[in-house]
């Protein structure tokens, strides 16, 4: 639809979904993202649309300038960033409160790998891959050249090559197997645990220094299993819920109906290669209660 002048509702109903969409994948943080979205809708309510030609892209350009400013300034709180850093879960699915725009790079896996890439690299690889827009647009947004934006957006394509080249179970599988390491956690099973791990399986544990967690990865199944154990007989978490983030099932535990910590895993030939679990309750508090 074109605009005439002012931006519709329903002309911005259709479009928040791509501008959410870039903020998210850019920053890593639903709070952020949803304050680049609302930026630009107050910006784009007051603008004389009358010679926008392109609409959604021009809303994503506003999100991506807002979102580039945003991560920019916000590097030094990152590089001192308290233990491992996961990003912010989107909740997706049924449970989700508003249509959200999906793609393997709104993945938790690739979130983190998008961590690692500087801003303008981020930018450069959302807008070109994602959003499909032209090196001289991404130029436009950067404040660079044609040639600067296709060098940024093919090294940070070099840096995320692994984690697409990475096997990925189902979505059934990777929830049988959560249910199974939630049911092995609960009864203390050691074996199983260990089974349920690749041997050389990494966790991951954020919890921003806010709450105890491990400040460095930890590595193998029976470490892991170990310290899972523990964490469960210090907690003695009540209740759980398998939940869409991300676009990928999650394991949701809770105690006195607040959320304590959510599980997203890599599962490969039906064991978990990767555990991340994120226990900083700053993160989660938009998921709600039960």
């Amino acid at each position: 639809m074109e605009p005439t002048g002012t931006l519709a509702e329903a002309d911005w109903d259709a479009h928040r979904p791509a501008v959410f969409g870039a903020a998210y994948r850019i920053l890593g943080s639903v709070a952020e993202a949803e304050d680049v979205t609302q930026d630009v809708w107050l910006r784009a309510a007051g603008a004389d649309l009358s010679e926008v030609r392109d609409l959604r892209a021009w809303l994503v350009t506003l999100a991506a300038r807002a979102s580039y400013n945003v991560l920019k300034s916000a590097r030094v709180r990152r590089e001192s960033y308290v233990g491992p850093w996961l990003p912010e879960p989107l909740l997706t699915g049924p449970d989700a409160a508003a249509q959200v725009l999906m793609d393997d790079m709104v993945g938790t896996a690739m979130l983190v790998v998008m961590e690692t890439l500087n801003p303008a690299e981020r930018v450069a690889l959302v807008l070109h891959d994602v959003f499909g827009f032209s090196f001289a647009q991404i130029a436009e947004v950067l404040g660079g050249t044609h040639a600067a934006s296709r060098k940024l957006a093919s090294r940070a394509r070099a840096r995320v090559a692994a984690a697409e080249k990475q096997p990925r179970a189902s979505r059934a599988e990777t929830e049988r197997v959560l249910r199974a390491f939630k049911a092995a956690a609960d009864a203390g099973d050691m074996a199983e645990l260990v089974r349920l791990l690749n041997p050389e399986a990494v966790y991951v544990a954020d919890g921003g220094g806010k709450v105890t967690a491990a400040r460095r990865p930890v590595l193998g199944a029976r470490t892991i299993a170990l310290l899972v154990v523990r964490q469960i007989e210090i907690r003695r978490p009540e209740t759980f819920r398998i939940i869409e983030v991300n676009g990928r099932p999650a394991l949701a535990t809770y105690q006195g109906g607040e959320l304590v910590w959510l599980d997203t895993v890599e599962v490969a030939d039906g064991r978990i290669t990767t555990l991340r679990r994120l226990v900083n309750p700053e993160k989660f508090a938009h998921l709600g209660h039960i």
